[in-house]
């Protein structure tokens, strides 16, 4: 026991004091906040006023077209394609009718692109104008469109609001939030299982490289061995998102305080902060008002406890098959990728699953796939976010962390004997079919 945690020190203190993995904890939260804070200000600024100049030859839309925060509209005297430039406009609108029939066609020219924003603004407008003229024709008043105009910009019609019913408690749903927090919880998974597990796998195969194996085992049992390395590996990817966790929940009370009133209101959109002072869910109320996503409405506690277990879980359970790869290539990295291929195949499929997890986290796909080991560490955290037990029944969630343990201990007595007889194998190519034959001969 005293070797293993010998080994675990060794594989831990080597990689947390590396500069790489220094700048890629401290920095990457810092970068990640600044990224959501500036896109959320630069894209309340981005918006951008065109001026649009109008011929309409069918004198329908005349002085009719509302101004937005993306088109303002001018109706100059013999406008036309070569002159409407001159007079400061950045595109022109011609709306004609075509012969024989009795749609009108509008067309927007400009030298350059103008925007979907501007684009959709002036779709929106001609519609609205034309559905105000098909409403006349029928035989409605202009008083009363006049009157269902100003209520609809006076109040909401309609609404609308999804509800979790759990026993006689209404919880608001927030399916936005859900299908964001699942899917990057359930990449960042794919891409931590690809990064650490290729790390071990990287590390057994230098140590093979070097001889440093062969002096190791001397002294310690390879089991003893590829635990060590597998369990201190994992030590430093659960440090690194433990201190993630605890970087991104202080940078959110703290950037409120370095930013500017004006910045904050901008990545807003608009809705102001009294005095720019920073209240504890300040970050929160920007991201809802600027995005229309509630992180407030999460159970996070749930959310990263189960984040945590299925990322190491998801890690320990791969990390031994790809320590069991490293332990029989010798330097040809084209005989690591076809072997690497039957153990990365199952972490892509279950990414590929993911998309169809969120829409339907209650299907049949997302079940299965958040049950089998192979697939459950990102299958399932697409889940968690819609709701337990509304969407994960507990037992579910039960039979996937309890399978995924055995799945575990399973891969890992499967790999030690791979590896006991890997490590110390040179200049001979191994398969998969080999690999299996040292296991049951073993066994």
């Amino acid at each position: 026991m005293n070797k293993i945690v010998i080994i675990i020190k060794r594989e831990y203190l080597t990689r947390v004091r590396n500069k790489t993995f220094l700048l890629s904890t401290f920095l990457l939260p810092l970068v990640m906040m600044v990224f959501i804070f500036g896109s959320a200000y630069l894209g309340a600024k981005s918006i951008k006023q065109y001026k649009i100049a109008v011929k309409d030859e069918t004198g329908l839309y005349k002085n009719k077209l509302k101004n937005s925060d993306a088109a303002f509209y001018g109706y100059p005297e013999n406008v036309n394609m070569s002159n409407y430039r001159k007079d400061g406009y950045d595109g022109l609108l011609l709306v004609y009718s075509k012969d024989n029939t009795n749609a009108d066609s509008a067309r927007l020219y400009s030298e350059k692109e103008l925007g979907l924003a501007t684009d959709e603004a002036i779709k929106k407008q001609l519609q609205k104008i034309n559905e105000e003229r098909l409403l006349l024709a029928k035989g409605v008043s202009r008083a009363i469109l006049d009157s269902i105009h100003a209520q609809s910009e006076d109040e909401d019609l309609l609404n609308y609001r999804s509800y979790k019913v759990s026993g006689a408690e209404l919880k608001e749903g927030n399916k936005k939030l859900s299908s964001i927090v699942g899917f990057i919880s359930g990449i960042i998974i794919y891409i931590t299982l690809f990064i650490y597990g290729a790390s071990v796998m990287r590390g057994v195969m230098e140590e093979k490289t070097n001889r440093i194996a062969e002096v190791m085992v001397s002294s310690v049992k390879p089991f003893q061995l590829m635990l060590g390395k597998i369990i201190g590996i994992a030590a430093v990817g659960l440090t690194q998102l433990l201190l993630w966790i605890i970087l991104i929940g202080l940078l959110m009370n703290i950037l409120p305080l370095i930013m500017s009133p004006e910045m904050m209101q901008q990545a807003q959109n608009g809705q102001a902060i009294p005095g720019g002072a920073a209240q504890s869910s300040s970050v929160a109320n920007m991201i809802a008002q600027s995005t229309g996503v509630d992180i407030a409405g999460a159970n996070w506690p749930l959310i990263i406890g189960c984040f945590l277990f299925y990322f190491l879980g998801g890690y320990l359970f791969y990390a031994s098959l790809f320590a069991a790869v490293g332990s029989v290539i010798n330097e040809d990295p084209q005989e690591a990728q076809s072997l690497m291929l039957p153990i990365t195949m199952p972490i892509i499929f279950g990414f590929i699953m993911l998309t169809s997890t969120i829409q339907n986290p209650s299907g049949p796909l997302a079940f299965w796939g958040s049950i089998i080991p192979f697939t459950s560490p990102i299958v399932m955290m697409g889940r968690i976010p819609s709701g337990v037990p509304e969407s994960v029944p507990y037992w579910q969630l039960g039979l996937s962390m309890v399978l995924l343990i055995a799945g575990f201990f399973f891969t890992t007595w499967l790999s030690a004997k791979i590896y006991r007889t890997g490590i110390l194998m040179y200049g001979k190519k191994a398969s998969w079919k080999e690999m299996i034959k040292w296991a049951i001969k073993k066994a």
